[in-house]
Parts: structure tokens; C-alpha cells; sequence
């Protein structure tokens, strides 16, 4: 487990105790900052691994790089036109990349159970904060339904996490099982973009990037370092430049618009972790590239 991990959750603890929780305008603002700048890079190296699981041409390298962008503008273009339905495909989508953590679970619809705990965890602690932020995300109060929605489905999702820290406790995984706890209660006890952040940021955005750096190993460690930041930024320039040209669609809340550049990101990065979770072959890759191949001529 990272070391910055726990630093972070003292801190917060510590935050908490002092009664100096990050809330208000520059609490919030503070704490999205810290989601999209330390939860961005984790994804930065998407194309990179997959053109190294799977082998990728030259002249298939380009077509997985457009199949990446039009999923991200895909899912860009449904928060500019239906912001609801853009809000339950983005948890969705979390709830099955956070569950991937849990690699000693077989089953997959528990995996799915316990990453949604850290969804529904906020909404049993701030159940009012939640619903706003998602309001704000919608512009109406279909946010609120959704955010009733994660409260109503705490308890089966909680009773699952607890099992799996238990399994993780027993085989051995036991700085995890720790970790988790911890991310939990201060997901109940934090406002609940501080407590996204400290397990985002700190627990599961480090576990992909280790995997990343392992998987990637003969890249430099500076050029490596270049590449997270700058496809990072290439992401934040790319929403502000949108956010500019499509303002009448799109919240003009900062938190808001932290978790929409998320889960615009979000979805591609999930498609291409499965595919290089599942260490897929050249010929496994081909009909998505062959059906762009199609469209595009």
C-alpha cells in the first residue's frame, strides 16, 4: 500500500477532529482539484498499454486512439443532452472499474457490489451533499432520485464490502482490507468529495499506475512522468476549451464539472482496462478496430 495512502487519511483524521473539515467553496473546490489532478494520470497510459498487451500496428495504433477519443466525446455529448442519463452510465462505470480492485472476489457482480460501496458509503453519511452535487450535475432534481437511489442500495453493498475485507483479511491482502476501512468510515465521517478523494486519489489510483509502470517497465521514468502530466493536461485543456464552446449544456460548477471531465475519461479507460486486464491478443481486438476500419470508409 502507498505510503501516501495513509499520510492522507491522518491528515483528513486529523482535519476532522480539529473540526477544519474541507467543506465550503474553497474546501470543495480544493478537494475536486485533488480528484481530477491525482485521479487523471492513472489513466494517461491507457493507448500505451494497450498497444502493448495487444500488439498493436502501426496502422491500427491510430484507429484504437479514435475509438478512444469518439467513446470520451460520446459520453461528452450525453451530459450535454441528457445529464441523467450521463450521471447513471458514469456511477455505473465506476462501480464496475472500483470493483476491479477487488481481485479476491470471483464473482463478478460482487466485485461490482463492493465498488459501489464507496458510491453509496457518501451517500449514507451526506445524503443532502450528495444529492446537491448531483443536482448540480443534472440541473434537476432527477439527482436526487439517484442519489436516494445509491442510499437505498447502502446496506447490500456494505454487507458485501464487509465479506470481502474479511476474504482479503484471510488471504493475506491485509494492508487492503485496512485501507478499505479506513476509506469508509471517512467517506461516512468527510464531506464527500474529501472522502472520494483520499480513496480515488490515494488508494485506487496508485494500484493502476503501479500496474502501469510494471507493465511499462522499459519507458524512462521521466518520459513516463511527461506523459501522465501531459495527457492529464491535454484532457483538462480539451473539457475547458468544450466547457467554453458548449457553456449553455454544461454545469458551471467547478465540482461538477470535475466529476463530467471524470467520467468522460472514464468510460474509454474502463473499455481498454478490460482489454488489457484480459491480456488481449491482436485477433480479440480486431472486430472493434475492423467495424472503425467500416465506418470511417
Amino acid at each position: 500500500m502507498h505510503w501516501s495512502f495513509w499520510v492522507a487519511a491522518i491528515s483528513l483524521t486529523v482535519a476532522l477532529l480539529l473540526r477544519l473539515p474541507p467543506t465550503g467553496g474553497l474546501g470543495l473546490s480544493l478537494s475536486t482539484l485533488i480528484v481530477v489532478a491525482g485521479g487523471l494520470p492513472h489513466g494517461a497510459y491507457d493507448i500505451a498499454l494497450l498497444a502493448r498487451t495487444a500488439q498493436l500496428r502501426d496502422h491500427t495504433l491510430p484507429l484504437a486512439v479514435s475509438a478512444y477519443v469518439l467513446v470520451a466525446v460520446a459520453m461528452t455529448a450525453l451530459w450535454m443532452t441528457i445529464p441523467l442519463a450521463a450521471l447513471i452510465l458514469f456511477l455505473l462505470v465506476a462501480t464496475i472499474h472500483f470493483g476491479e480492485d477487488w481481485t479476491m472476489l470471483d464473482e463478478p457482480l460482487l466485485k461490482v457490489a463492493a465498488g459501489a460501496a464507496i458510491l453509496t458509503a457518501a451517500a449514507i453519511g451526506h445524503p443532502d451533499a450528495v444529492s446537491a452535487i448531483f443536482i448540480e450535475m443534472v440541473g434537476s432534481y432527477g439527482g436526487a432520485t439517484v442519489a436516494h437511489t445509491l442510499l437505498a442500495a447502502a446496506p447490500l453493498t456494505l454487507l458485501v464490502t464487509a465479506v470481502g475485507i474479511m476474504i482479503a483479511w484471510r488471504e493475506g491482502q491485509r494492508c487492503w482490507a485496512a485501507a478499505i476501512v479506513v476509506s469508509l468510515v471517512l467517506l461516512l465521517a468527510a464531506p464527500p468529495v474529501a472522502g472520494f478523494a483520499l480513496f480515488f486519489v490515494f488508494l485506487h489510483s496508485p494500484r493502476h499506475l503501479a500496474v502501469s509502470r510494471e507493465t511499462l517497465a522499459g519507458i524512462p521514468r521521466l518520459r513516463w512522468t511527461l506523459t501522465g502530466t501531459a495527457m492529464s493536461l491535454l484532457a483538462v485543456v480539451g473539457w475547458a476549451a468544450l466547457g467554453r464552446i458548449g457553456s449553455a449544456y454544461l454545469t458551471t460548477n467547478l465540482t461538477g464539472q470535475g466529476f463530467e471531465l471524470l467520467a468522460a475519461v472514464a468510460t474509454p479507460h474502463l473499455l481498454l482496462t478490460d482489454l488489457i486486464r484480459r491480456g488481449t491478443a491482436a485477433r480479440e481486438f480486431r472486430l472493434p478496430i475492423t467495424t472503425l476500419g467500416v465506418l470511417a470508409g
